[in-house]
């Protein structure tokens, strides 16, 4: 689901934070950390190439 919930067998829900994300939300360029943010909000199901291309300024298609 958005934003990277999900839900086991059991019931109990986990949000899952991709490392891609985390370290490009912890770079020194803000701008990068800022589009690939905005690039996971905007996912129903993790990308990984798709964050790593908007830390770089490119598109994903």
């Amino acid at each position: 689901s958005a934003c990277g919930w999900c839900k086991d067998r059991w019931g109990l829900s986990w949000q899952i934070t991709p490392r891609a994300l985390l370290e490009a939300t912890t770079s020194q360029d803000q701008a990068a950390a800022k589009r690939a943010f905005e690039a996971m909000m905007g996912m129903k199901k993790i990308d990984i190439a798709a964050i790593e291309a908007a830390r770089r300024g490119k598109s994903h298609a």
